[in-house]
């Protein structure tokens, strides 16, 4: 077919290999490298932890940390779950980071609403002030928060520490959101006013399962940024009691009678709660990601 057509038009054509491969420059094995080097790196820190929390502390000396256990030993996972008391740990680190996670995400949609589709005035400035508030570190509020949490009454209060990771998380969901509703359909909007509906039921008919998909990515991310946050619990949670896991797991890390083994499950335990919410909602993600690349 290639040889007739370039008979007939009299020029030559290059003919493309069967199935539309092409052969690889050097520049796509050198960026394949970097991607397994990277991968390799992100790995690497996993295998220790998984391997390290199911050897004795013999096993751990005589071995090293990269062999694998000779036998597998729960007791370095058995003395973290009893000394710190794990399920309340996990209780608590769930309960904050799903609290915070949905009040966010419903602040965000509101204030994006009322920015984005509301048209009010300055907004710009308005959203510019949200994405400043993102930008602040958190060892800048410290004292101020902890001076007011202590004038109120909510200091070693895990409300104390939804207030903030509420605040902090729906300041990025409104600049996130408000540039998105942004650029809303207007016909939309305005077959909706036609049929008589209110600006409540635009929001809640319209314009939300629209913006599910996004709203659920946020979601997902919020509860994983509130899970894994460790200086404000750690400041304003003082007591056993209402410590979150990434506090539990650091308190004992400096304890000196911890070993290497117990350490590895500490971390472990740590990161198997938000890898199954991941996996759970790992669909949900995808969706998300790909409505808004496609829209």
């Amino acid at each position: 077919m290639h040889a007739t057509t370039a008979i007939v038009t009299g020029k030559p054509q290059k003919v493309r290999p069967r199935g539309g491969m092409t052969k690889k420059r050097p520049i796509d094995w050198l960026l394949l490298a970097l991607v397994v080097i990277g991968a390799l790196l992100v790995i690497a820190p996993f295998y220790l932890v998984l391997v390290n929390s199911f050897k004795s502390p013999v096993d751990y000396a005589t071995s090293g940390p990269l062999a694998f256990p000779e036998t597998l030993d729960f007791g370095g996972i058995v003395k973290f779950w009893e000394r710190v008391n794990f399920p309340e740990k996990v209780w608590n680190s769930l309960f904050i980071a799903g609290v915070v996670s949905v009040l966010a995400v419903v602040i965000s949609m509101l204030n994006a609403f009322a920015i984005g589709i509301g048209r009010v005035r300055g907004r710009s400035w308005i959203v510019l002030l949200f994405l400043l508030a993102n930008l602040l570190p958190q060892e800048a509020l410290l004292y101020p928060l902890y001076y007011m949490f202590k004038s109120v009454g909510l200091y070693d209060n895990v409300w104390s520490v939804i207030i903030v990771f509420t605040v902090i998380q729906a300041a990025f969901g409104t600049y996130l959101l408000s540039s998105v509703y942004g650029t809303f359909p207007k016909e939309i909007l305005e077959a909706a006013s036609l049929d008589g509906a209110t600006r409540w039921q635009i929001l809640w008919r319209v314009v939300f399962p629209i913006s599910r998909p996004t709203l659920s990515v946020l979601l997902i991310f919020f509860f994983i940024w509130t899970w894994n946050e460790f200086l404000i619990p750690l400041t304003f949670l003082a007591s056993n009691a209402n410590q979150t896991v990434p506090v539990a797991i650091s308190v004992l890390q400096g304890d000196r009678l911890m070993d290497v083994t117990t350490t590895s499950a500490s971390a472990l335990l740590g990161i198997i709660p938000t890898l199954i919410f991941f996996l759970i909602f790992q669909r949900t993600l995808t969706r998300g990601i790909t409505a808004g690349a496609v829209k």
